[in-house]
């Protein structure tokens, strides 16, 4: 589990009572609902006696307690309370230990040791995520581009491959791409505005879909249908209105919708999946999960403002391939940015250059420092919706979940500005990944969208005859297991996390999520097993250690090998034995069979001698039968002659008597 490797979570003590300096939810029974791979421990995998002797030690960690000095906080002597001490003694004891551990944690929060603690956490998922896909890439052909795809898109992984060389262009690249100068009214005032910002002709059925606006099942698609396609500018409009940003931060209404309806123009409406459908449906999961009780009245307005913002603006501008295509393609973005969050540096560039344009100034009354931190805000929170960030930012958010601090309300404490902006940034990631956590026929339908998004990839990239991108090839992709994989080693770890920070608020989510998983697993159909030829080794896809996890992991790979040392010994041994058996059977068997060529030998000359003297015997019985033969043709003659004499002596009698 998590405390087997990383500790005690604080608040939980030996005896199970809680810390009463630290008040935590208690989590939902992990027995009644799958748990991630998270939950799982090195000791999982490795089996060395070091790490065995710590875990089976673990649970008897407690009998010892070091009573501290209360002054001296790190001094102080072991000791054993059971053998001096009576049972009442000795819980007051480990209560006392606790209070001691507790000042410890807050020295080490005081000295800033979170970063620390969450890069530790991050490479350690990063590692159990690796083993985990090895072993799926093992299993079968579409395993292998699952788990290809997982690795290159969520764990910060940089392929190599040969990017071909930059052509000179007189195209100047000082300027932001991507922004048109669009026409959209700017005489509306609240006199003129439509009913929910747009025109429509089918208000009555929109306004019957905005009132799920606060529900999990809120169906973006349909809002899009009567929203005459401008689900983001409907769906901006609404929350804004909902919230009462517009009054907060005094933005006009006729500004407020040109801005919008630019920025959704500039979402391209021939991608599948990134466009304006998604970032609607994006900001629109910000605002539930921003209503969530566990986070009632944790952020400010302004924070409000900037998390809505952020997810409305991640994906503008969004051309449909991934920041690996533009990297592979030498593409102008990427030479921007020098690869790193190529198209989430972009959508913020275009976003925030919006703001200039003719009455877009949505943020023209805020002072000056509100606009400074807002923009500080929302660029943290888009760059964080970089999935290559994925690890990290989970990382964050379970070492959050393991020391979070809340009140006897159940409301989170977040008493910094780093805590607060951590949940938001994983709050919109959260969001960004939140389709697998819908309605199955809500999931259903924005999986044929990214597939399809993934499939013009791909067919852009044969075109240019470069390498296919795992999940990208029509041909030879499985949607139902990459959904399943996407699932177990993304959506779930991270969803779990979030449901454990706002508990009980998510409950439903992780139990959607399941249902929908297991659709996927059993309309998966039935993967061909690999095939056995070993020179297909070579396509199998690689999972590298960083320079971090090898050195972490050095102990266990020495020990490993020396197990496989010893395993190899043994299999000498064992197969020394069998050769040896082999080698007396081959004996026997050549004994038997040189007993058998000699008896043959001996068969063959006895019956050739048999033979030889088959023939002599044979041509001397051929004689004495002639012989006879002449001999027994005598006697019939003599015989007959005999019996014809008699018969004339028989005659000459009756002859007589007559």
């Amino acid at each position: 589990s998590y405390e087997a490797e990383n500790g005690v979570s604080p608040g939980h003590t030996p005896l199970g009572s809680q810390s009463p300096s630290l008040t935590l939810h208690p989590s939902f029974p992990q027995g009644q609902r799958r748990e991630s791979f998270l939950y799982r421990s090195d000791s999982d995998y490795d089996m060395s006696p070091k790490t065995v002797s710590r875990n089976s030690s673990l649970a008897n960690g407690y009998l010892l307690f070091c009573h501290f000095n209360r002054r001296s906080p790190l001094g102080g002597v072991c000791v054993s309370p059971r053998a001096s001490l009576s049972d009442q003694q000795y819980q007051q004891l480990a209560l006392d230990t606790l209070e001691e551990l507790d000042w410890c944690l807050d020295q080490l929060e005081t000295i800033q040791t979170h970063r620390s603690v969450s890069e530790m956490a991050s490479n350690k998922f990063k590692r159990m995520l690796n083993r985990e896909l090895s072993h799926l890439s093992e299993m079968s052909r579409s395993g292998n581009q699952v788990s290809e795809y997982i690795s290159s898109t969520f764990m910060d992984k940089q392929n190599e491959v040969e990017i071909p060389s930059p052509t000179l262009k007189d195209k100047s690249m000082s300027h932001i791409s991507g922004v048109r100068k669009l026409s959209h009214s700017s005489s509306l005032s609240s006199n003129s505005m439509p009913r929910f910002g747009v025109n429509t002709d089918h208000e009555d059925e929109l306004a019957k879909e905005l009132e799920d606006l606060d529900k999990w099942s809120f169906n973006i698609f349909r809002v899009a249908d009567f929203s005459n396609n401008r689900p983001l500018s409907c769906i901006m409009y609404a929350i804004f209105q909902e919230r009462e940003l517009l009054k907060t931060f005094r933005i006009p209404v006729d500004t407020f919708f040109t801005y919008v309806m630019t920025l959704e123009d500039h979402y391209h409406g021939n991608v599948a999946y990134h466009n304006s459908l998604h970032a609607a449906d994006v900001t629109q999961s910000t605002h539930v999960l921003l209503s969530t009780p566990a986070l009632d009245a944790v952020f400010t307005d302004l924070e409000i403002l900037a998390a809505l913002f952020a997810a409305a603006i991640h994906d503008v501008d969004h051309p449909g391939v991934s920041n690996q295509f533009l990297i592979n393609t030498n593409s102008e973005l990427a030479l921007m940015y020098n690869d790193e969050s190529v198209l989430e540096n972009h959508h913020l560039a275009v976003g925030f250059k919006l703001l200039h344009q003719e009455n877009c100034d949505i943020f023209q009354n805020l002072t000056k420092r509100q606009r400074q931190s807002l923009r500080k805000l929302v660029i943290d929170l888009v760059l964080a919706t970089d999935m290559s960030k994925h690890m990290t930012l989970l990382a964050d958010l379970k070492t959050m979940v393991e020391t979070k601090k809340v009140t006897s309300s159940g409301v989170l404490l977040l008493d910094h500005y780093t805590e607060r902006i951590q949940v938001l940034r994983n709050m919109v990631h959260c969001a960004d990944l939140s389709n697998p956590t819908k309605t199955l026929p809500l999931y259903r339908q924005w999986t044929e969208r990214i597939m399809e998004e993934f499939f013009r990839q791909g067919d852009k990239e044969r075109e240019r005859g470069m390498e296919i991108s795992a999940m990208c090839d029509k041909h030879t992709a499985s949607v139902e297991k990459s959904q399943v994989g996407f699932i177990d080693y993304i959506v779930h770890p991270l969803w779990e996390t979030w449901a454990d920070l706002v508990h009980p608020d998510a409950q439903e989510l992780l139990d959607t999520l399941e249902e929908n998983r297991e659709w996927y697993l059993n309309t998966m159909p039935q993967s061909p097993s690999p095939p056995p030829d070993r020179h297909l080794q070579h396509d199998r896809f690689q999972f590298e250690l960083t320079l971090e996890d090898l050195e972490h992991n050095n102990h266990n790979h020495i020990h490993m090998r020396s197990k496989e040392l010893e395993g190899e010994e043994e299999s000498k041994e064992a197969e020394m034995e069998e050769n040896e058996e082999e080698e007396e059977a081959a004996e026997t068997k050549e004994n038997e069979e040189e007993e058998e060529g000699e008896t043959e030998e001996k068969v063959e000359e006895g019956e050739e001698e048999e033979a030889g003297e088959t023939e002599d015997a044979g041509g001397e019985e051929e004689e004495k039968v002639e012989v006879g033969e002449a001999e027994e043709e005598e006697e019939e003659e003599e015989t007959a002659e005999d019996e014809a004499d008699q018969e004339e002596v028989v005659e000459e009698e009756e002859e007589e008597e007559s």
